[in-house]
């Protein structure tokens, strides 16, 4: 063979054994500045071993190459990179401890120098990482991560880019393409391309002949360790390269292998574009995620924020019953004290000038003013109970409630069952209020809008310690279910104000039409009895 010095890589008579097995026999070619170099043929035809011997990994049994017109003689790959030769291989060997920066600049550090010492340009290194890294569309803070945490194809990328940080004069491809998606394929092809631009020679081996035809200046065909063929790119065919690799062109052999090769790369396309889409999908599923988790804590820091506002507002809602019962409470005891006391005053007068002799006009007069004078003061101790029961204080709900229920049987002429538990025993004094105030709304409502003519009332403890309280009436009845709102739409407060007091008391309320006529309100209060 004819050396020709001016060619970047010269290749002459180069063999490889391994033991009594010839791996490679006689193999002679030649590789400009900025050409790409194919390599193809079947599984055991010695591509990679040719790689490795031009790489240092294994040394030669015989033959020799030249690089740009220098014999070199390589021991190992790391003389092999001080020549200018990078291998990319189809393991990537990466140090797991190290970050990937480390890895990428391992022995190979852009440094400053100091007055004793090298200093490493941290900053530099980390851009040009980050810019190669960026030609294959991988995240820039990939750099402080390390390869035991990355999948395959991310390893394979940083030995890319270890490869691509530096200046080479020969870049060796063994059989990469298969460990990268589809897009990456093609990402890695067309930054080849600007490598060859830049005068870097390639060899890369590799069984997709859709992407070595799209690449490569020529592609050799190697058949059981022997060089079978070198073919211009441009000026050959698949098929052709497809007959050298299997060793023949019987049409029957040869078109299911191009067809397997061009149905393995459609097949590559589409899945590498299913898989596109499912990462869409996907991502899309983690944005809808997030945003209902987004929605939901919203709607809980709501949900949070009504609780709160029910909270004070029934706060104040029970200040101001406790506040109007307060007031209730002191206009009865003033009216008692003042009023009445007046009143009474001004009868016992009356009786006084009486004794002392008038006409029978005169008499019957005084009389009528008399008598007026009582119906007023019974009027405002009717009142004054209305405003506050003192038998309420004195005397507890036990002793309230037959008083009130009497009172309210004589004013409407409805026949009552009353039915205490003798262990209601005294509760804290809101709580008694709120079931009197209960009671006497319900009443009223009977008397105004039932048409009933008897009603029962029972109050007992449960076992469970709650009071329960139920009217029953054999009115009209009610339309069911209850409509609260509309009631107080309609100004009937009364079941209104019910259903508030037994909700600030923490209550259940319950409204049932009977069957044969009539409503029964039941009312259940959780343990209103004071812990001891």
């Amino acid at each position: 063979m004819i050396i020709n010095p001016n060619k970047r890589l010269v290749v002459n008579h180069l063999s490889k054994s391994f033991g009594v097995v010839d791996s490679l026999t006689n193999i002679n070619f030649e590789i400009e500045s900025g050409e790409i170099l194919g390599i193809v043929g079947q599984r055991g035809a010695g591509k990679s071993t040719l790689v490795n011997v031009l790489s240092g990994i294994y040394q030669p049994t015989r033959g020799k190459f030249l690089l740009d017109g220098k014999r070199i003689q390589l021991n190992s790959a790391s003389q092999a990179l001080h020549e200018g030769i990078e291998i990319i291989t189809q393991t990537p060997f990466l140090a797991n401890n190290l970050s990937v920066l480390d890895n990428i600049f391992l022995g190979r550090e852009i440094c400053s120098f100091g007055p004793l010492k090298l200093w490493p340009k941290v900053g530099d290194m980390v851009d040009k990482a980050r810019e190669l890294f960026a030609e294959f569309d991988v995240s820039p803070d990939i750099v402080s991560d390390f390869p035991g945490n990355l999948s395959n194809e991310l390893r394979q990328i940083v030995v890319m880019v270890r490869a691509f940080c530096f200046p080479v004069k020969l870049l060796l491809i063994d059989d990469i393409l298969g460990a990268l998606s589809y897009e990456r394929q093609e990402l890695l092809l067309e930054y080849l391309k600007k490598c060859k631009n830049k005068d870097m020679s390639i060899i890369i081996i590799s069984d997709d002949l859709k992407h070595l035809f799209s690449i490569t200046d020529r592609i050799l065909v190697l058949y059981q360790g022997k060089q079978l063929a070198t073919r211009t790119t441009s000026e050959t065919t698949p098929r052709e390269i497809v007959e050298l690799i299997v060793g023949t062109n019987l049409k029957a052999q040869v078109t299911p292998v191009i067809w397997a090769f061009e149905n393995y790369h459609a097949a590559q396309k589409q899945t590498e574009e299913l898989k596109q889409t499912q990462k869409v999908l996907r991502q899309s599923l983690r944005e809808q995620d997030s945003l209902n988790r987004q929605l939901f804590e919203r709607l809980r820091n709501q949900v949070e924020a009504l609780d709160q506002l029910n909270i004070a507002l029934q706060e104040a809602n029970r200040r101001l019953i406790t506040e109007r019962e307060a007031e209730r409470k002191s206009l009865a005891r003033e009216l008692h004290d003042q009023v009445i006391q007046d009143l009474l005053s001004y009868t016992y007068q009356l009786e006084e000038i009486e004794t002392r002799g008038f006409s029978d006009t005169n008499e019957n007069e005084m009389q009528e003013i008399r008598d007026g004078l009582r119906n007023v003061v019974s009027n405002l101790r009717q009142t004054c109970s209305d405003l506050r029961p003192p038998t309420l204080d004195s005397h507890g709900l036990s002793a309230a409630i037959p008083s009130l229920v009497h009172q309210w049987s004589k004013i409407s002429g409805i026949k009552f069952s009353l039915s205490i538990d003798p262990d209601l025993g005294r509760l804290p004094e809101p709580i008694e209020l709120s079931v009197f105030r209960i009671i006497q709304e319900g009443l009223s409502n009977v008397r105004k809008h039932a048409h009933a003519t008897s009603v029962k009332l029972t109050l007992r403890r449960r076992s469970n310690a709650s009071l329960q309280v139920t009217l029953t009436d054999d009115g009209k009845g009610m339309v069911a279910p209850v409509n609260l709102a509309a009631l107080q739409e309609e100004k009937h407060f009364g079941l209104v104000d019910i259903s508030e007091r037994v909700s600030l008391l923490g209550g259940a309320l319950q409204v049932t039409s009977k069957p044969r006529g009539g409503t029964e309100i039941k009312i259940e209060i959780p343990s209103p009895y004071p812990t001891l």
